[in-house]
């Protein structure tokens, strides 16, 4: 299984200026937002490492999502959570041709902990010989950091603090999780499935 980021998360989306607070950056001088590209690298890397961790997407975008078997014939766990909607569904055979499918052969059951893709009768579509499934979903849980549930939002605070305070030290030991951010992330890991090629 793999899974690809289509959409990327864009930097207005970003939250910047919560970052800057919670690091009580000076504010005022010519140069304010010199740092800024910075931030939104720490930023990303946070927002990674997090739906890494927990299969939770943070903000709403487009993923592909690509199987070569289904888990179960009438129904499929998606890799992450929450699932908005599945875009589209194709079968590519073992010549790389593509086949798309109706989608209303197929349910999104939304569980915000584990969605699943299910067949409305009968089963899920058959996958080609030496083929694949390719969907394309949207997942997440927010369009603007407002949105974000708090404890996600503070482990994201937290996280790129703590890349950010830290850029130096990593290789001395000192880029690992805080205790913090793990403490807030407890109630999501009993529902990780794996993202494969990540988000």
């Amino acid at each position: 299984m793999i899974l690809i980021e289509v959409s990327q998360v864009s930097a207005d989306r970003l939250p910047i200026a919560p970052l800057k607070q919670h690091l009580r950056l000076g504010s005022g001088f010519a140069d304010d937002d010199v740092q800024d590209g910075v931030l939104e690298g720490y930023l990303r890397a946070a927002l990674s490492a997090i739906e890494g961790r927990t299969g939770q997407v943070i903000f709403q975008r487009q993923f592909r999502w690509i199987l070569d078997e289904w888990r179960d014939e009438t129904s499929q766990p998606f890799p992450l959570a929450p699932v908005e909607s599945v875009d589209a569904l194709s079968l590519i055979d073992a010549e790389g041709v593509a086949e798309a499918q109706p989608l209303g052969t197929l349910v999104l059951s939304a569980d915000p902990l584990q969605p699943r893709l299910q067949a409305v009768a009968g089963s899920l579509p058959k996958l080609p010989a030496g083929g694949r499934a390719e969907v394309l979903i949207t997942a997440g849980a927010a369009t603007d950091w407002s949105e974000v549930p708090p404890d996600l939002a503070q482990a994201v605070l937290l996280m790129a603090a703590h890349y950010y305070e830290y850029r130096n030290d990593v290789a001395l030991g000192k880029g690992c999780t805080p205790f913090g951010v793990t403490a807030l992330l407890e109630r999501y890991r009993p529902i990780r499935i794996g993202l494969g090629g990540g988000a």
